[in-house]
This record gives structure tokens, C-alpha cells and sequence, in this order.
């Protein structure tokens, strides 16, 4: 009888975006989590987080995953959406392994979702797009930090496409309370401070307003996958929340090219 090999996509980005040891990442997202206390009471339907290295981006980050601590055990799918850093391709990619692996242990694909979307035409299996992506890669030691053991992950990496065809996928994947959705978007790149945090206000408060169209690529990276989330959350009358609103001069301290991060929860 042939054994089967469960497959497994190694981090990529582990020791440059975020700490390779366990010890040290778990002490490292502990003390992000710990100065943001929950700001609402009722899990979130979904967040949007940045995906710089953690030392840029994990304390904005942080403010939308305390929101996910009450609910941990409770989550049993993530859908997980980042925009293409390095393969080019049209459509949204899914993996064809079984787990990807952090520092902090495995987390399961949720095959049965990824099998169930694969039927959509902008859906298609592209190892290549997850295999050097971070922007899917940083958020998974947050996932498991908050949620614990227990839930899957649906990943997609977001390539060429419209926020009509990213919706479509989301609303496949919306489920209920057991169901949140991540996308995962850094905001403006490399402009000056002033000008950065203006055009990152513009940005929150269009994703605020769930309002797709006026979100364009100068202001995230991650615009296509944000969009398709706001089409998805007007549909289902959610209301979105800014919890933090930063960039990387305010983290870091360079402020002569700077990258915009925010924070929001959908509910």
C-alpha cells in the first residue's frame, strides 16, 4: 500500500520578518498583544493587519488580533488573504500542501474549502505564488498566539485580478461565526511622513466607509483583496473600525520614507 506524504510549506520569512526561535517570537507577539486589550466585545468578522517585519508593522498588527483572544478555541476556519509580493499570475493561487509551519508548530489547510473553491475560474493551485510569500507567512504566528490550536487556514495569495472576483471568493468561504476572514495589506509606500499619514487617513476612512472605489494601488499594496472585503461587508451590513493608524516612522523612527500600516476589525 503507498503512504501518503503529507505535505508542508517551511517559513520563508522566519529570522528576517519575525523571530526564528519559538521562544522569542511567542515573547515577541505576547508583548505586542499585551499593551492592546480587546476594544470590542464581540468577535470580529474579519480584520485587516499589515504584513511588514515585525518590528515595523506587529504593534498595529497586534491592536486587531486582541480582538480574536475571547474567541480563542471558538474559530475553526481562517480565510486568509494577501496580495503577491513575488510571482506574478492572474487569479487567486491556493497551495496544494496540507500545513504550513511557523516557529510556533503546523497549521492545517482547510483542504475542504481549498477544494470547494478551486472550482471558481479565478481560482487556481500555484505553489510558487506561497512558497517566498510573506505577506500570508507573518500573519500565521499572530493566528496561533490568539486563537490556539484548532482552527485551519483557507490561504490565498492575490494576483491579477478584480475585487469582483476576490468577493466571489469570499462570500464561498463566509460561513458564520466559526468562519473569519483576514486580509492582510500594508497602506501608502515610501512617500514622506506628512504625506504618508494623508494619504492613509484618505485610506481608512474609504475602508471605514466600505467604500472599494476609493482605494486605489499608491495607497495598499494589498488594495484588490481590501476591496473585495468591503464589497463583502456592505453586503452583509458590517460596520468597519480603525484601531490603529500608523506607519513605519512612528515604529521605527525613519521619517523620510515611510510605510503606512492600519488596523481594522469588521462587525
Amino acid at each position: 500500500m503507498e503512504q501518503v506524504t503529507e505535505r508542508v510549506r517551511p517559513p520563508a520569512v522566519a529570522g528576517v520578518f519575525y523571530p526564528a526561535d519559538a521562544v522569542l517570537l511567542k515573547a515577541t507577539l505576547d508583548s505586542f498583544l499585551e499593551r492592546h486589550p480587546p476594544r470590542i466585545q464581540e468577535t470580529p468578522k474579519a480584520i485587516i493587519v499589515p504584513h511588514a517585519g515585525y518590528v515595523y508593522s506587529g504593534p498595529v498588527a497586534a491592536s486587531a488580533y486582541a480582538c480574536l483572544t475571547p474567541a480563542r478555541g471558538r474559530i475553526q476556519r481562517v480565510v486568509l488573504l494577501g496580495p503577491a509580493h513575488r510571482v506574478a499570475f492572474s487569479g487567486l493561487a491556493v497551495p496544494s500542501v496540507d500545513y504550513f509551519e511557523t516557529p510556533l508548530g503546523l497549521v492545517p489547510v482547510d483542504k475542504a474549502a481549498v477544494e470547494r473553491i478551486a472550482t471558481l475560474p479565478q481560482v487556481r493551485v500555484l505553489d510558487e505564488a506561497h512558497a517566498f510569500e510573506h505577506s500570508l507567512e507573518v500573519q500565521l504566528p499572530f493566528l496561533q498566539e490568539t486563537l490556539g490550536e484548532g482552527f485551519e487556514i483557507v490561504p490565498l495569495v492575490v494576483g491579477d485580478t478584480s475585487p469582483q472576483e476576490v468577493a466571489e471568493v469570499i462570500d464561498v468561504l463566509w460561513g458564520g461565526s466559526e468562519t473569519l476572514i483576514v486580509v492582510s495589506s500594508d497602506l501608502s509606500h515610501y512617500y514622506d511622513y506628512d504625506t504618508a499619514r494623508k494619504l492613509d487617513t484618505i485610506t481608512s476612512k474609504a475602508i471605514e466607509a466600505l467604500d472599494p472605489t476609493a482605494i486605489h494601488f499608491e495607497q495598499a499594496c494589498g488594495r484588490t483583496p481590501v476591496a473585495g472585503l468591503l464589497l463583502m461587508a456592505r453586503r452583509h451590513g458590517l460596520q468597519a473600525e480603525t484601531l490603529d493608524l500608523r506607519n513605519s516612522g512612528d515604529t521605527a523612527g525613519d521619517k523620510s520614507r515611510v510605510v503606512g500600516y492600519g488596523a481594522y476589525v469588521f462587525h
